[in-house]
C-alpha cells in the first residue's frame, strides 16, 4: 500500500533521511518508532506529499504521492498540531472536508456525533486540546480515507476516549481494510494495536517486522548457577545486557530464542526462565546495540 524506497532528505547541511525505505501493507496497522530526531515526522511529511524527496520514491498503491491530488484525497493525517481554520466551527470544518474529500460520508459523520458528543456549532479554537483531537478523529474517520497517518495522535485524550478512538480505528481496519501508519512514543499503546513495527534510527530503518517477530528477536532470561559463570555468560553471541542480583543473572540476548535457551540449559543452571520483552524493552535494547548506554537499566 505505502512503499518508501531509498528516500534521501537534507535540511541545509544536515541529512535527515539516509536512503530510508519502509513498506506498509494494505489493511494493517504499522507502528513507526524511534528516538527524538530520528526522522519520523520528516518521513511522515513525505508520505503525506508535503515534502518532495531529493531522491528515491514514495508511492501509495503504486502511484507517486507528491503533487498528486487524487492520491492525497485517499490519505488523511492527524498530528499533534492538526490543522483547522481558526474561526471555524466543527460543522463548518466538516463542510470543508466534504469539498476536499469525495468519499466523505455524511451518515457516518452523524453517527460519530453520538460518540464524541461535542457541540458542532462551537468554534474549534475555543476547545481544549483533547476536544480538538476528538474533532480531528471525527472528521477524518468521516472522510473514509484509505490511508490514515497518525503522529502522536492520542495526546490530550483521556483514557476512556483513547480506548474509544482506537476501537474506531481498529474497526475500520477490520471492516474496510483501512491502512494505518502510526508514530508514537507510547509504545505500550502501540503494542496493543500494531501488526507491524518499524524502528527508525538516524534517518534509516534498522528493523521492520511483524510485531510478534520483532518481540521474539530479543528475549530476556533469568538464570542462576551453583558456580560463577560470568565469563561464559559474557561470551554468548548476541548478548545485549547482563545484570545480576546476587546469584541470579538477568540476560537480554538477541537472536533465536530457542537456540539461546538451549545454550543456557546446556550449562546446567539451577534456575532458568525465559521472559518475553515488551515492545518498549525491545526498542531500548535495539538502540542499545547502536551505541546508546542502557547498561544500568533493569527491567
Amino acid at each position: 500500500m505505502i512503499k518508501v524506497s531509498d528516500v534521501v532528505k537534507h535540511f541545509d547541511d544536515f541529512q535527515v533521511l539516509k536512503s530510508m525505505s519502509l513498506h506498509v501493507r494494505k489493511g494493517t496497522i504499522y507502528g513507526l518508532i524511534g528516538p527524538n530526531g530520528a526522522g519520523k515526522t520528516t518521513i511522515i511529511n513525505h508520505i503525506n506529499g508535503v515534502m518532495q524527496p531529493e531522491s528515491g520514491s514514495i508511492t501509495v498503491d503504486g502511484v507517486q504521492v507528491y503533487e498528486n491530488e487524487k492520491v492525497k484525497q485517499k490519505i488523511l493525517n492527524i498530528s499533534d498540531d492538526w490543522f483547522y481554520f481558526s474561526t471555524y466551527t466543527i460543522k463548518q470544518m466538516a463542510e470543508f472536508y466534504k469539498d476536499i474529500y469525495p468519499q466523505f460520508n455524511t451518515d457516518r459523520y452523524e453517527k460519530l456525533k453520538e460518540v464524541f458528543k461535542l457541540n458542532e456549532k462551537k468554534q474549534i479554537r475555543k476547545m481544549s486540546k483533547g476536544q480538538k483531537k476528538q474533532v480531528a478523529f471525527w472528521l477524518c474517520l468521516s472522510a473514509m480515507p484509505e490511508v490514515l497517518i497518525l503522529d502522536e495522535p492520542l495526546d490530550g485524550l483521556d483514557p476512556v476516549m483513547r480506548k474509544q478512538v482506537l476501537n474506531l480505528v481498529i474497526a475500520d481496519v477490520a471492516d474496510r481494510e483501512l491502512t494505518v501508519l502510526v508514530s508514537s512514543h507510547n509504545l505500550r499503546e502501540l503494542e496493543d494495536i500494531c501488526d507491524w513495527v518499524g524502528i527508525i534510527h538516524d534517518g534509516k530503518l534498522i528493523a521492520e517486522k511483524p510485531l510478534d517477530d520483532i518481540k521474539g528477536g530479543v528475549c530476556k532470561y533469568q538464570v542462576s548457577f551453583k558456580e560463577d559463570k560470568s565469563d561464559f555468560l559474557n561470551s554468548i553471541d548476541g548478548l545485549l545486557s547482563i545484570t545480576n542480583t546476587g546469584s541470579v543473572y538477568n540476560l537480554i540476548i538477541k537472536g533465536d530464542a530457542d537456540a539461546n535457551y538451549k545454550i543456557l540449559k546446556d550449562a546446567s543452571p539451577i534456575l532458568l526462565e525465559r521472559v518475553s520483552l515488551t515492545l518498549e524493552e525491545v526498542f531500548i535494547y535495539e538502540l542499545g546495540g547502536l551505541g546508546y548506554d542502557f547498561k544500568n537499566i533493569i527491567f
